[in-house]
């Protein structure tokens, strides 16, 4: 059967919507009076996306994030066109989640919008979610591209999400992703500092495709052996 070029866009529409839902929702608590544990949104984020990823790779690549797009596409492993088309439909879908999401809880919750803990300022707020976002896409690279990766790819990145939000949560939100930032901040009518969530991710994954694709992708080679990572290159 051939393959729909569209069928990877919808992919991450739909992975992107369900992220979504699921990460803003666990966020959302205190709708209904209960204040949400950083642990919870942050299992919640992780959890999910390590099931999405494993049940999308195949289809799209499972990205649900501009951010990851961008990187993947720098390294080479995305053309233009693609690229362009599963961040449009990331932030569809991400809209889409917060609609639906806003219609179950109110936006009273203000939907797990990420936002800066007081005596954060914005230029701090950039480089805390560019490193966030570097880690994530180091387990992107390092368990889903890179072709020596071990094929456990879903489990670490939604560890890396999981990591970041426990680390980044209480500071900035730790979006590490510009869609995740834009869906509730939209549906609220909210853009306030939307530039630590846009430029943030993006410069983190930017800098770490690039030492990936110039650095640490040439070194991949199948036939050697985790037991043996090292070419014999004269430092031995």
């Amino acid at each position: 059967m051939a393959r729909n070029a569209w069928n990877p866009v919808i992919a991450e529409g739909i992975g992107t919507f369900l992220f979504f839902f699921v990460g803003m929702g666990a966020a959302s608590f205190g709708a209904f009076g209960a204040q949400p544990e950083l642990s919870t949104i942050a299992l919640a984020h992780g959890l999910v996306l390590a099931v999405l990823v494993s049940a999308f790779g195949a289809v799209s690549g499972a990205h649900f994030n501009p951010a990851v797009t961008f990187g993947v596409w720098i390294t080479g492993n995305i053309p233009a066109r693609r690229a362009a088309a599963y961040v449009l439909a990331q932030c569809i879908g991400g809209l889409g989640a917060a609609i639906a999401l806003s219609l179950v809880v109110g936006t009273e919750s203000r939907l797990g919008v990420p936002a800066l803990a007081a005596g954060i300022d914005p230029i701090e707020a950039i480089v805390i979610e560019a490193v966030l976002t570097a880690v994530l896409l180091t387990a992107v690279f390092g368990t889903a591209i890179d072709p020596r990766a071990p094929k456990v790819g879903g489990l670490f990145i939604g560890l890396a999400v999981a990591a970041d939000v426990m680390m980044g949560g209480p500071l900035t939100g730790a979006a590490m992703n510009p869609a995740r930032w834009l869906a509730p901040a939209a549906a609220l009518r909210d853009l306030s500092n939307g530039h630590v969530w846009i430029l943030g991710p993006l410069i983190g994954a930017g800098i770490m495709a690039l030492l990936y694709r110039f650095l640490l992708l040439p070194e991949a080679d199948l036939a050697r052996t985790p037991g043996d990572p090292v070419p014999d290159d004269g430092f031995r």
